[in-house]
């Protein structure tokens, strides 16, 4: 709610938005995020099979997550890099609204993930590393975050990351779908998710047990802490909340978070609407062309005389003579 009056829950539902929402009875913060539209727009530049495009829509929804609460005008990316059959995802959110993304994979280590029946997102990522960078623009330093991914997916990833670099009790919900059309259509693609965030006034009650020591004597007791009872009921509470909610077409995040918190009461502030965008242009391809030394450059150029560059993210192809490449002395 964007005043301090309650009111009903909004009952229409609204795609393609991320939603603050705040429990002061818990000591929670959060967001949810719903994409429909705006995750097909994403997925349509690629013939990426249906689990890869599960992988994707993990990694939006989570991008998209982070990446809102970003306070000033810069860029939330989050990028995998793993031995799965999926080896990098790359979700780049542009504050305040605009989300672009791919993925690479393997064909043949796909196929035989799919003979195995062991498609899920976590296992097609396998093991090795997230990184989210923060990037403010040319005017400030970039900050970057690694976590280890060591087969357990995003959601995972994310509570390691807030662990290890944040300290701040969270929790995140992820979900993907393909809804399936009728007469042949071709399908479209849902993604929700949810994160929480325990963050009372007094940070004691949101301290967190120590890392498990690595030169620890065999046989010390791991050091152990007591949750505060408020994080305990709303870790329970994100524990009921299933992936057919985050994705349901006519549940409204309104009435989805009521259905989570309203015994404690939640105030839910008014959506910003999330756009699929590419940040790609010509003037932009033409200056990393310009970045490569000579010698690459001209063995770019292809037999009919052009530089052909394609964009990961849109599929946008760009041309250029060689000459605008090489320059006239080298064309």
């Amino acid at each position: 709610m964007s005043s301090e009056r309650s009111r009903s829950a909004r009952q229409e539902a609204q795609d393609d938005i991320v939603t603050a929402f705040q429990v002061d009875a818990l000591d929670l913060r959060g967001r949810a995020v719903r994409l429909g539209s705006t995750l097909d727009a994403l997925l349509v530049h690629h013939d990426y099979p249906a689990a890869v495009k599960r992988v994707v829509g993990e990694a939006v929804a989570l991008a998209v997550l982070l990446g809102s609460s970003l306070k000033f005008e810069g860029r939330f990316i989050l990028q995998t890099q793993t031995d799965g059959p999926v080896d990098m995802v790359v979700a780049d959110f542009v504050s305040p609204d605009k989300i672009r993304a791919y993925a690479r994979y393997d064909k043949d280590a796909l196929a035989e993930a799919e003979k195995r029946n062991d498609t899920s997102p976590a296992a097609l990522l396998g093991r090795g590393h997230l990184a989210m960078t923060i990037d403010q623009g040319i005017s400030a330093n970039r900050y970057q975050g690694v976590v280890a991914l060591d087969g357990e997916g995003l959601e995972a990833a994310a509570h390691e990351y807030f662990r290890q670099s944040e300290q701040i009790p969270t929790q995140v919900r992820l979900a993907v779908g393909e809804e399936l059309r009728p007469g042949g259509q071709a399908s479209s693609w849902r993604a929700g998710g949810l994160l929480a965030q325990f963050l009372p006034d007094d940070a004691s009650r949101a301290r967190m047990a120590d890392m498990p020591p690595g030169d620890a004597p065999e046989g010390t007791a791991p050091h152990t802490l007591d949750e505060d009872d408020a994080w305990v009921e709303a870790r329970s509470l994100m524990g009921t909340l299933e992936d057919v909610e985050l994705l349901d077409k006519e549940l409204s995040t309104e009435r989805l978070l009521y259905r989570l918190f309203h015994e404690r009461g939640v105030r839910v502030f008014e959506p910003l609407a999330i756009g699929a965008h590419c940040s790609c242009s010509r003037e932009r391809v033409a200056g990393v062309l310009a970045s490569f030394t000579d010698e690459e450059r001209r063995g770019m150029v292809q037999d009919d005389g052009r530089v052909t560059v394609t964009c990961e993210f849109c599929g946008r192809t760009y041309g250029f003579a060689a000459e605008e490449v090489l320059g006239e002395a080298d064309s």
